[in-house]
């Protein structure tokens, strides 16, 4: 009887690929604007070039320090990797200058950069996946009033924190701090995973290629939408989790779109190799 109570978890511990005696890994997923979206040339509190910006960042950078990752991935596809290899070994040896770089306001650049070379971190990981679509190519259908009322709640309190960051009244620090709260992340949560299945009997409008419209139900139009966000989601997370098989690490720092916090903390809180740390334990509002 106890060679048959055995055999589970046996088989269990030779599929997954880490050991179930040690403790779980903690994963912090830290939420970033993209930096080089949020620019406007006459706006100068958004440019993170400048001095007032690099100071910004570089708060930003020492708060989710105190992590400690030992393990750092961001959103880039795992094709990019040799390019991004050969920059940040460049970066560390204070051979890059960012100024210069093409799309060198990046958070990858600004943030990653920083915090790995600061913690002495031999590689940055790109763990993004392909997929992904516009939440605005739902505009019909049942109920689809429940979900443009989330989506204009979500523009009021987005919009209020982006035009203080613009206007110089919300410091950078302070607007990515924001991002991180679950107020903020919540209603982006909402917006893409939970309220659009209150949708139903519509159609997509102008889908892009990540839509296979093929195979979508009108019935279920918001599920389906759903399911395009969800299904990124998890190629992320199977990235993530699949790097950190050789890495064995202890704590995993993912810089992503603000937009990715809730979906992939929940993606990471059902998976027993790992436990989810949230950043706003390292920034304050």
């Amino acid at each position: 009887m106890k060679i048959r109570l055995l055999l589970p978890a046996l088989l269990l511990l030779r599929v997954t690929g880490f050991a179930q005696s040690g403790p779980p890994a903690e994963v912090m997923v830290v939420g970033c604007d993209h930096l080089n979206q949020i620019y406007k040339p006459d706006k100068p509190a958004t440019d993170v070039l400048t001095p007032q910006g690099q100071q910004q960042i570089s708060r930003f950078t020492a708060a989710i320090a105190r992590f400690r990752p030992d393990m750092l991935v961001v959103e880039m596809l795992p094709e990019e990797q040799p390019r991004l290899d050969s920059l940040y070994a460049l970066y560390r040896q204070d051979k890059l200058d960012l100024a210069a770089l093409p799309g060198g306001r990046s958070e990858v650049y600004q943030v990653a950069f920083r915090l790995g070379k600061q913690l002495q971190l031999p590689r940055i990981y790109c763990s993004n996946a392909p997929g992904g679509t516009s939440q605005g190519i739902l505009r019909t259908g049942q109920n689809i009033e429940v979900y443009q009322q989330a989506g204009a709640e979500l523009s009021k309190v987005a919009g209020t924190k982006r035009a203080a960051l613009e206007d110089g009244s919300l410091p950078l620090h302070s607007y990515l701090a924001a991002l991180n709260q679950p107020e903020i992340y919540n209603l982006v949560y909402r917006l893409r995973y939970v309220t659009p299945a209150r949708v139903t009997n519509g159609r997509f409008t102008n889908p892009d290629a990540a839509v296979d419209t093929a195979f979508v139900d009108p019935r279920y139009i918001g599920a389906e939408l759903i399911s395009v966000f969800k299904n990124r989601d998890y190629k992320i997370y199977s990235n993530i989790v699949t790097q950190a098989m050789p890495v064995r690490p202890k704590r995993v720092l993912a810089l992503f779109g603000a937009a990715h916090i809730g979906s992939l903390q929940s993606i990471f809180a059902s998976d027993p190799e790992f436990r989810v740390v949230e950043a706003r334990k390292y920034l304050r509002k």
